[in-house]
């Protein structure tokens, strides 16, 4: 009965300190496998001189495979029956302790191949890379429309809430005269606008 939330972080601070246990200086990447994926260019049929790293690939097929399980599948529905409420997800006889372990497992899943990602477009691991990114993935979430207390959201919306937050930090830095604290002033100040336009519509939605 811990939040996930809390058991997020917890795992978050554990891996971050077994990875200073390992190394407190950066760690560079020698090995030929992730060598040959940062190094390889594929390139797009049609359009001159525009190719991809293998690396690229990864969030669109991600994100196909999430859209699948959310909409088409029985898993994703009892998901939304968790999040709206769980004690009635219960009642109805869903497996509520399995699918939360379930969704557990593949988000650890994701951080993980988001890690190797990471570790393959620079080339070296270090126990500070993205820190804070934890905050951007909240923030783009709840652009994206989800409701953090549950039951409401998709992963199309946190397509679109990534490339909102991608788009306002890109103007900033482009600017070029504005310290780089002004991006993350700018990412809170958006996320408290998110999150006060969800609980107007939830009181809303409540007292209609």
């Amino acid at each position: 009965k811990v939040q996930a939330f809390i058991a997020t972080l917890m795992g978050l601070f554990l891996a971050r300190g077994l990875a200073y246990i390992i190394s407190l200086t950066s760690v560079t990447i020698n090995d030929p496998v992730y060598q040959s994926l940062a190094l390889t260019q594929i390139f797009i049929p049609f359009v001159p001189k525009a190719y991809l790293y293998p690396p690229s690939l990864v969030g669109p097929l991600l994100l196909l495979v999430a859209v699948y399980i959310a909409f088409y599948t029985r898993f994703g529905r009892t998901i939304y029956a968790i999040g709206n409420n769980e004690q009635s997800a219960r009642l109805m006889g869903l497996p509520v302790g399995r699918t939360k372990i379930i969704v557990y497992a593949f988000s650890g899943f994701c951080s993980a191949l988001a890690g190797i990602v990471f570790s393959i477009s620079l080339l070296a691991g270090y126990g500070q890379f993205a820190t804070g990114l934890e905050l951007d993935t909240i923030a783009s979430v709840v652009m994206g429309g989800t409701l953090l207390t549950g039951g409401v959201g998709n992963v199309i919306g946190s397509l679109f809430g990534v490339l909102i937050e991608g788009t306002i930090i890109s103007i900033l830095q482009y600017n070029g005269t504005l310290s780089s604290w002004w991006t993350r002033i700018g990412v809170g100040v958006l996320t408290l606008v998110f999150i006060g336009i969800q609980s107007l519509f939830y009181l809303r939605r409540k007292n209609a």
